[in-house]
């Protein structure tokens, strides 16, 4: 039986590619465009999910903004 889970995604510009990582688990993909960056990371995430247990809920990641300084 398939069953939906909501996963956060972070997707990052790296020269001509978009790189989408997976937060809850260790996944990442990428693509020439942001959508197909998260639909190669679905798939990547559904293929890593296949033979292994889903778990029955994730703990889903704070993302925020943080400020640092970098000295010049």
């Amino acid at each position: 039986m398939d069953t939906a889970r909501t996963l956060t995604a972070a997707v990052v510009k790296d020269g001509e590619w978009y790189v989408a990582r997976c937060l809850e688990v260790e996944v990442a993909s990428q693509g020439e465009t942001v959508d197909e960056a998260l639909a190669n990371l679905r798939e990547a995430l559904e293929l890593f999910f296949e033979d292994d247990e889903v778990p029955a809920s994730f703990v889903h990641p704070l993302v925020t903004p943080i400020e640092i300084r970098i000295s010049a």
